[in-house]
């Protein structure tokens, strides 16, 4: 059994259709469904994974322990990937103990019972955002990540740290994947790609925070899902392990817009702002480790990659949004 929590969220929903393609595979779902953005759009995405008969989904939240333990014990699964947790960058300055709740006492809650349940392997979501400002690029794994300027990226280096615990306390298989800027179909609302896709069509200002002097390493989400699935099957003699997955290409951000521009055949009107609490202003990954592991090829560059959503959001939403 193939157990994946935040199953109706981007990654996970992506990662979750993935794997239900092989028959073979027998697939839990967890999510709570949570209202951080529009839960339609969640249920939309999870009304297409319910269509596969190999496919089980419970609505649960990981904060509870009782009711997850009762999950683990019945279910014993082999793999974890474990997406499920508060995001957003500028929703924890506002609402930090959201990330309390979800990244620290639910991320304890899947690293506790993985252990209890002895799970081959856990994969856990982690983030680029551990990373802070940093001057020297690529940003490569061995980075420094003690200097978070968001409360959300401290949550995931305590996860990354708590992992680290219990894979040498327990001898557990761990892996942490720090995701850079992942972008696509069914993607979040609260994304850059998203914001200005719909503000542009409804002829509303973008804002541009740092004066639109950020550069970002876009990771398109099949090339994001391959890369999980390739690391969720990696023979190594470490059993604890970190991956940067992304494009390993930084772009401004200016240049993505001109992109989007083009895909809509429609000017943006931008609104200049100065650099907000939290933000990073580069990141730029370094893609070697993951390359020389399991073999990682990204093969979507954001020309190809923004199309596919706009073709998506187009479908979905129509020009009325």
């Amino acid at each position: 059994m193939i157990f994946i929590t935040g199953c109706a969220g981007f990654i996970g929903f992506h990662l979750t259709k993935k794997i239900l393609k092989n028959k073979k595979n027998k697939v839990l779902g967890l999510d709570n469904l949570n209202n951080y953005y529009d839960v339609k759009l969640k249920k939309d995405r999870l009304k297409i994974l319910l269509k596969h008969k190999n496919f089980k989904f419970i609505r649960r939240d990981i904060t509870n322990y009782k009711k997850l333990e009762n999950i683990f014990k019945y279910y014993k699964p082999k793999t974890v990937y474990h997406l499920a947790a508060q995001a957003g960058v500028r929703h924890s300055l506002k609402n930090p103990e959201d990330y309390v709740k979800s990244n620290l006492i639910g991320f304890f809650n899947i690293l506790h019972l993985s252990k209890e349940v002895r799970v081959n392997h856990l994969l856990f979501a982690s983030t680029s955002s551990i990373y802070g400002d940093q001057t020297k690029m690529p940003i490569t794994e061995n980075s420094v990540i003690t200097k978070p300027i968001q409360f959300y990226a401290a949550t995931k280096g305590s996860n990354e740290l708590m992992a680290y615990s219990y894979s040498k306390l327990y001898s557990l298989k761990i892996t942490a994947l720090r995701f850079f800027t992942v972008y696509g179909p069914w993607g979040r609302p609260d994304m850059a790609l998203f914001k200005f896709t719909k503000n542009i069509i409804n002829n509303k200002k973008i804002e541009l925070y740092n004066f639109g002097n950020h550069f970002r390493d876009f990771t398109y989400i099949d090339d994001c899902i391959n890369g999980i699935l390739l690391l969720s099957k990696r023979k190594s003699v470490s059993k604890y392990d970190i991956f940067n997955i992304a494009n390993g290409n930084s772009r401004p951000l200016e240049h993505f817009i001109k992109i989007i521009e083009t895909c809509l055949n429609k000017k943006s009107k931008k609104k200049y702002l100065v650099l907000q609490k939290g933000d990073i202003k580069k990141t730029s990954a370094s893609i070697r480790k993951i390359k020389e592991q399991v073999n990682f090829k990204p093969k979507v560059s954001i020309n190809i990659g923004i199309p596919k959503f706009i073709n998506w959001f187009k479908e979905y939403y129509g020009f009325q949004r």
